[in-house]
Formats: C-alpha cells, structure tokens, sequence
C-alpha cells in the first residue's frame, strides 16, 4: 500500500508551468512539424494517435478490434469487424484525422490544471493498450519507442522538466493535427489515396470527401485554438 501511495503521490503531483517555458516548448514542437527533415521521424507519432483513435472508437461503437498496424512510410491501417456501414463505421473512419487534435485537446487540458506528470502516466497507459493490438513488426517497435522516451521522461527528469516534455507532447500533437489534414487533402488532389478516410466517409454517407476533409479541419483548428487558449491564458 506505501508503494501504491507513494507511486499515486507522484502521479498526481501538480508542476505549473511558467507562460515563458510553455512559449518555448510551442516553438520546440512547431520546429518538429514544420522542419521536413524532422517531420519525416515525428509525424510517425500522429499515425499512432490517429491509428490508436480509429481503434477506441471501433470498440466504443461496438465493433470487434482485430489489430492495428503502423509501417515505415507513416501509414497505418486499423482493421475492425462489424456492419460495413451504419454510424458505427463512419465514426470509426472520422477518429482517425480527428484523433490526434482531440488528444491534443485533453492533453492541453491536463496541462493547464498542472497535470503534466499525470498527464505522461496516462499517455504509457494509453500506449501500453495499443501495444496489444499491434500486428506488424514495425507498428512494435514504433510503439515502443515513443513509449520508452515517454517513460524515461517519467523516470529521469525533475518535475519541471517533465512538465516541459509534456508540453512540447501536447502542442506537438495541436500543430500537427491540422497539417495531415492538409496532406491528406494534397493527397487527394493527385489521387493518390483513393481510399482515405474521406473518401470512405463520402461513399458511407453521401457526403462529397472534400467536405469531410474540411469537418477534419474545422475540428482539429478548433482544438488548436481552445487548447492553445487553456494552455497560454
């Protein structure tokens, strides 16, 4: 029971950060979305919150999960079993570009209240639950990397410095949501991905795929721009 109080103490203690580390730690993670020779590494952790949020949202509606797969181009495919169409499947397929804004979003929540070391055990967690869905080599050792710097995060670095890596994690994931919308829409454009989430959407629900890729936008702006407000206020 002293192990689990200490480890709970530790978990919920509060590290507030200052608005000048929390500009700092926003330009850190705009340089890891905007620089393309980083992009290429780090835009492997949006495939994971979006793959991730393809698989919560199949469970939450009711679908059987039978695996999730991550690959070295930094794509990934969420495979469910259920009715081919129905809400059940248009809200798994809009998880997907949707995801990592609205992780962003709850992220920006925790931070602000001071939750950051929290907010780290809760991102393991979350990790260690898609690691059993994984059914590829890659999409393995993706998933344990990012959850190993997570912990070593965790295990190593001071209170404040935590809530900084934290930080950097959360606006990573408010910037970056929007910019894949932008791919996924350029990508369209040259009709290289015929079976986008968008385009699934469009023959689900008759809703032409440009303006789904638009509801991607507005969402994932949307949490950009709350969070942003609930972390810099």
């Amino acid at each position: 029971m002293d192990v689990l109080a200490r480890f709970w103490d530790r978990v919920s203690a509060t590290a507030p950060l200052p608005g000048s580390t929390l500009l700092a730690t926003a330009a850190v993670a705009a340089v890891l979305v905007l620089a393309p020779v980083l992009w290429r590494s780090t835009r492997h952790v949006v495939t994971i919150a979006h793959e991730g949020a393809h698989g919560v949202v199949a469970l939450a509606s009711g679908r059987r999960l039978s695996g999730i797969r991550l690959h070295s181009d930094t794509s990934g495919l969420t495979v469910s079993a259920g009715r081919p169409t129905g809400p059940g499947m248009a809200l798994t397929c809009a998880a997907g570009y949707t995801g990592p804004g609205l992780i962003g979003l709850g992220a920006a929540a925790l931070l602000a209240s001071g939750h950051a070391i929290g907010l780290l055990w809760a991102l393991l967690a979350l990790l260690g639950l898609l690691l059993v869905q994984i059914r590829n080599w890659y999409g393995l050792w993706s998933v344990l990397a990012t959850g190993v710097v997570v912990f070593a995060a965790t295990w190593w670095l001071p209170p404040q410095g935590q809530a900084a890596f934290a930080a950097v994690g959360t606006w990573f994931l408010l910037l970056a949501a929007p910019k894949t919308v932008l791919e996924l829409q350029r990508s369209r454009r040259r009709r290289t991905a015929p079976d986008s989430d968008a385009d699934q959407l469009a023959r689900l629900t008759r809703i032409p795929g440009l303006l789904w890729v638009c509801v991607f936008l507005v969402v994932d702006l949307g949490a950009l721009v709350l969070g942003g407000s609930w972390l810099l206020r």
